[in-house]
């Protein structure tokens, strides 16, 4: 379950088949970044990816210690 507590953040997909793409996302309850990301691909398909190491900061406004992008990661390609 995420929050708009932290507002949210840049995934940038740095591999696979979403390769240069990026995906706006929210926080965790505990203001960190999602450890992984499923994003739908059609009707029966998703890719999941996990987060990498790069973090980028904009630091500005009330959350300038939260990262305002992170990398992620291809896995794998689960149906259903």
């Amino acid at each position: 379950m995420t929050t708009t507590e932290f507002g949210s953040y840049t995934a940038k997909l740095t591999d696979g088949p979403l390769e240069g793409r990026t995906v706006r996302t929210e926080f965790t309850q505990a203001g960190e970044p999602l450890a992984q990301l499923e994003i739908p691909a059609g009707t029966a398909k998703r890719y999941v990816y996990l987060r990498g190491s790069g973090v980028e900061y904009n630091g500005e406004g009330d959350n300038a210690a939260l990262p305002s992008a992170v990398d992620y990661r291809f896995i794998e390609s689960r149906l259903g």
